[in-house]
């Protein structure tokens, strides 16, 4: 397993919030909900998208943008268009006195809007991510990223609109895999952009000595690395592979291993009832003292306190 089949691993679809949206102008949107991401593909007409800070963005058909929340912002067919409707965490859609609006502009099966034959047509898909393994990716990510439609060529979006209206058994399945698709698809074409600043360990991947390094650490995270053991499976010397590996990924070998097996002991720690001891040994410690020491010094919480917090934290 490669670095960023890793990590983007983590934002996958759980019975995720899909819509189809249909309006006719004038219409505009602000959206507040807060999610951590969020997918917008433009199936037909155009939208503006006009953050809470920064310029207004044109997008058109085939168009995919991704949010990264908690940022606001308000979706319109023209940048002047007042919001008539308010989106709210939990999806909840109201005018903006409060008013509900779900039943008043519903359209069908997954499908919301003011006209069942409007103009501009978007589908919307939302995550809601706690991993603290895809905390990694989301921090790699701007506030708001466009992948226009002549950058990349895409069948995902048309199957996906005719996917979306469909109420088969198993449906919801079927239409989380898509978006799972859709979404890495799209991280992956945005990074590998012209001029993309994308993350160190995204640019390493393609490196011939750090790229086999980083498939090692993450191919068997309980192994026992240590550099000299990386350098000599890659047929490197110590020195070479970690002045490389410090200048495309930005941290020594071992800093990035650390800190990937804590991540996913968090993630352990917060998703299943495994003991301490078991999640030391998943993540490459010798036993569950060594997985506290560390993960006390890296994150200034014991294991047993990460996991009451997290439990006692809202969904």
């Amino acid at each position: 397993m490669d670095a960023l089949t890793d990590l983007l691993d983590g934002p996958r679809a759980r019975g995720a919030f899909m819509l189809r949206t249909m309006l006719d102008p004038p219409w505009a949107m602000r959206i507040q909900d807060e999610a951590p991401l969020c997918l917008v593909a433009i199936v037909r007409g155009h939208t503006w998208v006009v953050p809470a800070e920064g310029d207004a963005v044109r997008l058109a058909a085939g168009d995919v943008a991704i949010f990264r929340g908690p940022h606001h912002y308000t979706f319109a067919d023209a940048r002047e268009t007042e919001p008539q409707v308010v989106i709210h965490p939990g999806n909840r859609c109201t005018t903006l006195y409060g008013e509900p609006l779900e039943e008043k502009m519903s359209l069908g099966v997954r499908t919301w809007g003011n006209s069942a034959d409007g103009r501009d047509v978007m589908l919307v898909g939302t995550y809601q991510l706690r991993g603290e393994v895809t905390q990694r990716l989301l921090a790699a990510l701007p506030p708001l990223l466009v992948i226009p439609s002549d950058s990349w060529d895409n069948a995902l979006i048309p199957f996906l609109a005719q996917e979306i209206v469909k109420d088969d058994p198993g449906q919801e399945v079927v239409l989380d895999r898509l978006l799972d698709l859709l979404i890495i698809s799209s991280l992956r074409a945005w990074f590998n952009r012209p001029g993309a600043n994308a993350p160190g360990w995204f640019r390493a991947h393609g490196d011939p000595v750090v790229g086999p390094a980083l498939q090692l650490l993450h191919d068997d995270l309980a192994h026992p690395w240590t550099v000299a053991a990386l350098a000599t499976k890659i047929g490197v010397s110590r020195a070479a592979l970690s002045q490389r590996f410090g200048k495309l990924v930005g941290e020594p070998p071992m800093a990035y291993l650390t800190g990937l097996r804590l991540a996913q002991a968090a993630d352990m720690l917060r998703e299943t009832d495994s003991t301490l001891e078991a999640v030391a040994r998943k993540v490459g410690y010798s036993n569950a003292f060594a997985l506290s020491t560390a993960f006390k010094r890296v994150r200034g919480v014991s294991p047993q306190e990460f996991r009451e917090r997290a439990a006692a934290a809202p969904p």
